[in-house]
């Protein structure tokens, strides 16, 4: 039995609901905890807990990321109506990725996991694209109202001497309507262009950024030149050194690069976009649940957690005792990032190898047949077997403690 792989510095470990918190034990259990020495900052991040705590356990969960530097999340639920009634919710709470991602400041990366035997929709892209999205403002954070027929809708800003600024909107005297006001923040868009820029250096990858500056001449024009500032003074000269590039279009333009691309490359988007595309992106590779995603600050904080949510409907099938094939890979990966994470900050080169066989590990598994339901509804292999999740977990344990062996 090999001896424990020791941690010096905790991981924040985020808890979640449902399914992915019954999956998140079985990856601790069978995966992890034989084989490191874990030390984490334990958050519970369910929405029972979060209700108890009146949400303050996920600001709680968000200042002990930026103390420590890396966390580790597992998803969890945005509740709607029928959340509020099936938990007894004191208020419907926000987002906890919306809040953790405001106090981090913090840009989304997202990419594809490529499996052997599952190919994607789009055969050329035989590398991961990554989709880097601004977590901030725009229509999400943003004020609408219905207008009357015969109004007149104006956008005004006051400065802070009290002198107003005002533009016409639209006249709506010829018919009722809608008008939505949109904000962002310099500082953000400064803080969303450094993160992208330092991961780029980070995975060495080229970097593609994309907006409707010919249209949006103000707004998105203000994304485009941040963008090219902060590149010019800060970031052309360590680029070069290593040998990527940051290179600017029109959103229109980078979607039909995108599609005839190979991938391996980073497409840094604004906050609708992003999250519009990441989707896009996920299901053309195959699976929304073979999708990592990490959360980075400008200076430096990790937060990794699987892109998809709580699997709902699986998790009342495990309720009434019945196994379920559950796909826990990006949750895995979450793991494995934030462990590789971890033991490159504090420099222990053996946790880091450890979650680099783990993910081959997963890999092997697939590639040998042996996978949940829905990769094995995608996967081109001829000799392929579908398990529940229990069993999925324990093949690639097998596969892991070969390597371990080696």
């Amino acid at each position: 039995m090999m001896e424990k792989i020791r941690m010096t510095t905790p991981l924040v470990e985020m808890d979640g609901d449902e399914m992915t918190r019954v999956l998140w034990k079985m990856i601790k259990d069978i995966l992890i905890l034989p084989y490191v020495d874990l030390k984490t900052e334990y958050y519970d991040l369910g929405l029972v807990h979060r209700n108890e705590t009146d949400d303050k356990v996920t600001v709680e969960s968000a200042e002990a990321t930026k103390k420590y530097g890396v966390a580790v999340k597992c998803a969890t639920i945005t509740p709607n109506a029928a959340r509020m009634t099936e938990y007894d919710l004191k208020e419907m709470w926000k987002s906890p990725n919306g809040t953790i991602r405001a106090i981090l400041d913090g840009t989304v990366f997202r990419a594809p996991i490529l499996a052997d035997g599952v190919t994607p929709y789009i055969p050329t892209w035989t590398k991961p694209i990554t989709i880097a999205r601004h977590a901030y403002g725009d229509v999400y954070k943003n004020t609408e109202m219905q207008v009357k027929k015969g109004s007149k809708a104006k956008l005004t800003v006051v400065d802070e001497n009290g002198s107003e600024q005002s533009e016409l909107i639209y006249d709506f005297s010829d018919s009722a309507g809608i008008i939505q006001g949109l904000h962002n923040k310099d500082r953000s868009i400064e803080g969303f262009a450094r993160s992208c820029f330092n991961y780029a250096l980070d995975t060495k990858q080229d970097i593609w950024f994309a907006t409707k500056d010919t249209i949006s001449k103000k707004y998105d024009h203000r994304f485009k030149d941040i963008f090219a500032e902060i590149f010019e003074s800060e970031y052309k000269s360590r680029f070069e050194d290593a040998g990527i590039e940051y290179f600017y279009t029109l959103i229109d333009d980078a979607v039909a690069r995108v599609v005839r691309s190979e991938g391996g490359f980073i497409w840094a988007c604004k906050n609708y976009d992003g999250d519009v595309m990441s989707d896009m992106v996920a299901t053309a590779y195959g699976s929304l649940a073979m999708m990592t995603s990490v959360l980075v600050s400008p200076d430096g904080i990790y937060e990794y957690e699987a892109a998809h949510g709580t699997v709902q409907r699986h998790y009342y099938r495990y309720l009434k005792g019945e196994k379920t094939s559950t796909n826990p890979v990006a949750t895995i990966f979450a793991w494995t990032g934030a462990l590789a994470k971890r033991g490159e900050l504090d420099s222990i080169p053996q946790l880091c190898s450890f979650s680099e066989k783990l993910e081959k590990a997963v890999m092997k598994t697939i590639s040998d047949g042996i996978m949940t339901g829905d990769l094995a509804a995608i996967s081109k292999l001829e000799n392929k077997k579908t398990v529940d999740s229990e069993t999925f977990l324990k093949e690639i344990n097998i596969r892991l403690s070969k390597s371990l062996q080696l």
